[in-house]
């Protein structure tokens, strides 16, 4: 850590607690309509958005609360796009978690209500298809995953591939409003067509997880941290992105090398306003200095490098002069 961390981590909520008293009237006008305290009297910090990057967002409330008093973080596992949709981007959030970028639609959304949403990257995900554990299926191509997803695709898994099952496919995956969902129909499905409309859909991936993992003939993807908790009930797929490719396992040194093909970032967003809020500005200061450490990677995710961590920070700084 270098000296220009330590200074900022050594920064407490006591210490700025001069700023937050002289501008709590100020912040209730600019940070839309969160609410700056819980009914408890704590200072509140609302957190929404992905359900893949909540287990992070989570983990880092509990432990930013733990080590300050007063403090209440919530956070809710939207989706990324019903989390800008319904609550970031209307000011009724302070941060959201995301999967993917923000789209440029909810950029002016919330340009519309004031709202200026400031991106750090926090760390990395391996995307993870996954079937029950009696398929005899091993190894996809995108190709192969865009017939299986994609609408008017195919109906039974032999249709796909003459070695697999002649079954009909039992699909489980999240909703229209996940960062998971968009990534997937972007990246996988791309010019292939659109994404099936006919699914068991959520954006609960446990429930995903007992979906695949009690139903024969099952696919899902979802977040790797869920598989990871989960990896005696079902079966990981590796993945390879053509027809000729190398077959690769998700795991979190592959997802970081680069060798697996759905490795993908993963974000949060904090509202420029809500950041002149001590602490709001506090919370997102720690959560981008413990996304280094290895409580990213206990959650199941890959941690952010030490110059994203000290990019974001500066990015951070910037916001609030």
């Amino acid at each position: 850590m270098t000296d220009s961390q330590t200074d900022r981590s050594g920064r407490s909520l006591s210490r700025r607690t001069f700023l937050a008293a002289t501008s709590t009237a100020g912040a209730l006008a600019v940070a839309g309509c969160t609410e700056n305290t819980d009914n408890g009297g704590n200072d509140r910090v609302v957190v929404t958005g992905s359900s893949t990057v909540h287990p992070v967002s989570d983990r880092m409330a509990e432990d930013f609360m733990a080590e300050n008093d007063n403090v209440n973080v919530t956070t809710d596992p939207t989706g990324t796009g019903g989390g800008f949709s319904n609550n970031f981007c209307p000011g009724d959030s302070d941060i959201n978690g995301a999967s993917r970028r923000i789209q440029d639609a909810e950029e002016q959304d919330c340009s519309d209500n004031g709202v200026e949403p400031i991106q750090f990257q926090i760390g990395a995900d391996a995307l993870t298809v996954a079937v029950h554990n009696d398929s005899p299926v091993d190894c996809v191509s995108y190709d192969e995953l865009a017939q299986l997803w994609m609408q008017d695709g195919a109906e039974t898994w032999a249709e796909v591939n003459s070695d697999w099952p002649d079954e009909e496919i039992e699909r489980f995956g999240p909703a229209t409003t996940s960062g998971t969902f968009d990534w997937f129909n972007e990246n996988v499905i791309g010019d292939a067509g659109s994404h099936i409309e006919q699914y068991e859909n959520t954006e609960n991936d446990n429930e995903l997880i007992q979906g695949i993992s009690t139903t024969e003939n099952a696919i899902g993807y979802f977040g790797y941290a869920y598989y990871r908790e989960n990896e005696d009930d079902l079966k990981a797929l590796e993945i390879r992105e053509s027809e000729d490719g190398e077959c690769t396992a998700p795991d979190l040194d592959a997802a970081q090398s680069g060798e697996y093909p759905m490795a993908r970032p993963l974000y949060i967003y904090a509202s420029q306003e809500s950041l002149q809020r001590d602490v709001v500005y506090d919370f997102v200061e720690y959560y981008l200095e413990q996304a280094s450490t290895d409580t990213v990677t206990d959650v199941g995710y890959v941690p952010a490098s030490e110059d994203q961590v000290e990019s974001n920070l500066e990015k951070l700084e910037n916001a609030v002069n």
